[in-house]
């Protein structure tokens, strides 16, 4: 019966330590760790995880939202660590799953966790909506004009690869493509 962790950051800038910190401290005798969105449903190191677990372990987490951030994600994968006889233990909160406490708290947890995410998102699209009522655009400025057309120029000579522009033009392949498909249409 072994204690196995899990720790998730959602971006790249953030960091696991902390995570990975509480983990050992707490006698995970191996932790899987990945820095992927937690309303990803393709999370490579969990489902590594799940496959490393054996009936009668623990999956330690340190929060609750660092497995997941919508009560069907938690519940479905409630319910599958219950079926395979696995415990989740969840150390900020001093959560087990052992006990019927434990496991009608997390299902409680479970809602507040979605209902944190719900209101992140909401937050998010409220503050974008406003950029662009003050005329701000997110993302990447569109390429220049000049560029446009070197590459389509290079593009049409039909003498180098779409990467060879690419390293020439210093323009990514996609948008390589991307231009080209615009041209046709």
């Amino acid at each position: 019966m072994a204690k196995i962790g899990y720790a998730r950051v959602s971006t790249r800038d953030q960091s696991l330590d902390s995570q990975t910190d509480a983990l050992i401290k707490f006698g995970c005798e191996k932790i899987f760790s990945e820095k992927v969105s937690g309303r990803k449903t393709k999370r490579t190191e969990l489902d590594k995880c799940l496959e490393y677990l054996r009936d009668g372990d623990t999956l330690v987490i340190y929060k609750l939202d660092r497995l997941g951030r919508t009560t069907k994600q938690l519940i479905e994968l409630s319910q599958w660590l219950e079926s395979n006889n696995i415990d989740l233990q969840i150390i900020d909160m001093n959560i087990n799953t052992k006990d019927a406490m434990g496991k009608m708290f997390f299902t409680m947890m479970s809602g507040f966790a979605e209902l944190e995410a719900n209101l992140l998102s909401e937050r998010t699209k409220k503050g974008l909506a406003s950029a662009r009522a003050r005329g701000k655009h997110g993302g990447r400025p569109r390429l220049p004009d000049y560029k446009r057309r070197e590459v389509l120029f290079l593009y049409n000579e039909q003498k180098l690869t779409g990467q060879e522009i690419a390293d020439q033009t210093g323009v990514s392949r996609t948008s390589i493509y991307r231009i080209i498909k615009e041209q046709k249409q």
